[in-house]
């Protein structure tokens, strides 16, 4: 009982707990796993977070990404793929930096546990609808979006307690596909087909990994 009454008087204080234990209903155990700093948080913190000002925060970083998604589909829309390429490699690790910052100043909030996953999947869905369809295949930037789609729609019932989420399994599917689509507009902008191959590839492991979050490792 007082074990219990601990535990709400935290999650009272902490509005992340209230959010994932209440609203979802993540246990304890859970949040901290999915709140914990990991080592290249670490390192982030110490090498590139060091030249942003005290001042910013997770959410601000995360809200540059949102932002930055109707000109990352603008600028690849009209062809401007050195432009575009180089707005995608900010916003892209963007997510790495908004996540290290939350985590290691402990910074994390409701809105970001919302919108740093929405925001990434935004990002990876409309280049796939504009670029990915366009070099490889339709087929493919179908499969990226659809899997994006069904994580997003079915992550409510995913965090009742019910499973395990793999925090290493989805951000690994991230990582493939932000990779897999930095080689594919490098391809484009060096006119390098071998990396067209590349990043063919590398977006199918990112597919595969999708699926094994979906269905296996139920991870968003």
């Amino acid at each position: 009982m007082h074990e219990h009454h601990q535990k709400h008087q935290e999650a009272h204080h902490n509005p992340i707990l209230t959010f994932l234990d209440r609203f979802l209903e993540v246990p304890e155990a859970k949040v901290t796993y999915l709140t914990r700093a990991t080592p290249i948080d670490r390192l982030i913190a110490k090498t590139f977070l060091r030249l942003f000002p005290e001042s910013v925060t997770p959410n601000q970083i995360t809200k540059f990404r949102l932002l930055s998604i109707p000109f990352i589909a603008l600028l690849l829309g009209f062809d401007f793929y050195v432009s575009g390429t180089i707005l995608f490699l900010f916003s892209a690790f963007s997510d790495a930096l908004d996540g290290a910052l939350a985590r290691t100043k402990r910074k994390i909030t409701t809105w970001g546990t919302l919108y740093d996953p929405i925001a990434d999947k935004l990002l990876v869905g409309t280049v796939s609808v504009i670029a990915i369809s366009k070099y490889i295949g339709s087929y493919t930037a179908l499969a990226i979006v659809a899997i994006e789609i069904l994580l997003v729609s079915s992550a409510y019932f995913r965090y009742k307690g019910k499973v395990v989420p793999a925090k290493t399994m989805g951000k690994t599917k991230m990582i493939l596909q932000c990779l897999g689509i930095i080689v594919l507009l490098f391809s484009v902008v060096l006119q390098m087909p071998a990396l067209l191959l590349v990043a063919t590839y590398v977006l199918y492991l990112a597919i595969v990994f999708g699926l094994l979050s979906l269905f296996v490792f139920r991870s968003i």
